[in-house]
């Protein structure tokens, strides 16, 4: 072989061989790139599902009104005795659950059974009376002129009328002495709780003078306090669900009412009687809450409601007739 030959193989030789360390960096740059490319996609991917959760977000909360400003609330029956005496009988203790018609507190009778029998005597000495002049008076009609005058009949006539009067009276009397027997034992109007317990057996008991109260389990309600921003789309029967602060399980209920007044400080007049008016006016404008009543249809096993409590209340607002 020529040494021309022996050359161009030689050449040929390592011009493949220099072919190859070519190739390795474009392998290295597209590796490069991937790499670069993954926390770029990874980082828009984010930024996108941030947004779409966000966006949802708003929604929910600018569509559907709730509030963190809720309270359970109970109507609470105050009994006062209406007669006095003492408290001879006292078969309830604090927070104890009475049924509606239980007795809960007895003043002593002995005045008040002794008042009734005078009543059913002066009764029967009044009926007596009023029958003896009724007869009287019956004799006198029926007589003539010549036996008795005009004058002494109408006498014995009003006499007659006047017995039949005090024995109405003393009607009257009877049955205030058995009322004011019967007030002796005062009963539980409503089912519930006694709560704040404070009379003892022995104390004396006054007229108006608030002894016992009873929570009615029958009454409980929540109110949520909704900026009035959100009360346009508030209508009475929205489902409405309540977080009580104490416990995990859900709380249904419906929007009874949206109450149609709060107190306005501007209103109220000064001791002249005009508008007190606050001179300083500032430039953000707080919207102001307004109770919503939300009636409570279902309270799960294990919940103890409680007037006061802290409550959260959302409102899923029904579709209006003309979007169905």
């Amino acid at each position: 072989m020529s040494q021309v030959e022996l050359k161009s193989d030689r050449g040929a030789t390592k011009g493949d061989g220099g072919d190859v360390p070519s190739l390795v960096p474009r392998a290295r740059d597209n590796t490069n790139f991937h790499s670069r490319l993954v926390p770029v996609l990874i980082t828009l991917g984010t930024v996108v599902l941030a947004v779409l959760l966000a966006y949802a977000a708003w929604q929910v909360y600018m569509g559907t009104p709730w509030t963190r400003d809720g309270t359970v609330r109970v109507y609470v029956v105050t009994m006062a005795p209406e007669v006095v005496g003492r408290i001879v009988e006292l078969p309830v203790a604090d927070n104890q659950f009475v049924h509606k018609g239980d007795l809960l507190m007895v003043i002593d009778p002995t005045d008040y059974v002794i008042a009734v029998r005078q009543g059913e005597a002066a009764v029967l000495q009044a009926k007596a009376d009023w029958d003896n002049k009724e007869a009287e008076s019956n004799r006198r009609q029926k007589l003539n002129d010549l036996a008795v005058t005009q004058e002494e009949q109408q006498s014995y006539a009003s006499s007659a009328l006047a017995a039949q009067a005090a024995y109405q009276q003393a009607q009257a009397n009877l049955d205030h002495a058995r009322v004011n027997l019967t007030r002796t034992r005062i009963l539980s109007p409503v089912n519930g709780f006694v709560t704040n317990l404070l009379a003892q057996l022995g104390d004396y008991a006054s007229v108006g003078q608030r002894r016992i109260s009873v929570v009615d389990t029958d009454s409980f309600w929540v109110d949520g306090y909704f900026e009035e921003t959100s009360l346009g789309k508030i209508h009475d029967g929205d489902p409405a669900t309540i977080k009580l602060l104490s416990y995990r399980q859900l709380v249904r209920g419906h929007v009874q009412g949206v109450a149609r007044g709060i107190n306005i400080p501007n209103a109220l007049p000064d001791e002249a009687g005009l508008a007190s008016v606050n001179p300083i006016f500032t430039w953000v404008r707080l919207a102001q809450r307004v109770p919503v009543r939300i009636h409570i249809d279902h309270v799960p096993d294990g919940i103890r409601l409680v007037a006061g409590m802290t409550a959260t209340v959302q409102i899923d607002p029904q579709p209006s007739p003309s979007s169905r």
